[in-house]
């Protein structure tokens, strides 16, 4: 299995530079990553450089708490699509999940989905802040509402990537979406104990060392 095709090589750090963004870019075209990952302000930039690549432009919405409004998540979307993003991530509403208002959740994810038009949405569950039943709902939901991937984590919370919560989003899942691994995943080992969990999309800062790591 060819594992840069499944990783969103990413840089989300507040403090990103333009030349660390650069650097990333070109790395997702020399190694044809699945994906840049990239802050909503760096999406044009990375559509630029990454313009007849293979590597797509990804981009977080809501993030990383999640805990901004429905309708700024659905522009938010539409505003980095227009600006070239191919794909979205975006953070559930994790205290609606926590109340266990599934109903909220779906109707979330399904506006933002109108927001990304035809392009690929992911939706970030935070599993580290979640019990099994929640992710379960909430990967129901994201199915329901016709996201394309459930995802674990942002990478900015207490907790990352977990073989158990990547094989119980599987599970839930089935074949009607997939499953992207993310948050604290470094080495070609760790990525690929995700992807025999059920992954298949790998949300890592790491992609190049991945990468070596499986040569």
């Amino acid at each position: 299995m060819e594992i840069n095709r499944l990783i969103d090589h990413t840089l989300l750090k507040a403090d990103a530079s333009v030349s660390a963004i650069e650097k990333l870019c070109a790395e997702a075209r020399e190694y044809e990553f699945a994906s840049v990952c990239v802050n909503p302000a760096f999406v044009p930039l990375a559509a630029k450089l990454l313009k007849g690549a293979k590597a797509k432009v990804c981009t977080v919405i809501g993030f990383p708490l999640g805990a901004t409004l429905p309708e700024v998540k659905q522009f938010e979307a539409s505003k980095c699509v227009e600006q070239g993003a191919d794909e979205i991530d975006m953070v559930i509403n994790i205290s609606m999940a926590k109340e266990h208002n599934f109903d909220y959740v779906e109707k979330e994810i399904a506006l933002v989905k109108e927001g990304c038009k035809d392009r690929l949405l992911k939706v970030i569950l935070e599993t580290c802040l979640l019990t099994d039943e929640e992710i379960v709902e909430c990967s129901k939901a994201a199915v329901r509402a016709g996201a394309e991937f459930v995802k674990t984590s942002t990478g900015f919370s207490k907790g990352g990537a977990t073989v158990h919560a990547v094989k119980l989003m599987r599970e839930t899942v089935g074949d009607k979406a997939g499953v992207k691994a993310s948050g604290g995943i470094h080495s070609y080992e760790e990525a690929m104990a995700m992807v025999e969990a059920g992954a298949n999309r790998i949300g890592a800062s790491c992609g190049v060392e991945i990468v070596k790591g499986q040569k």
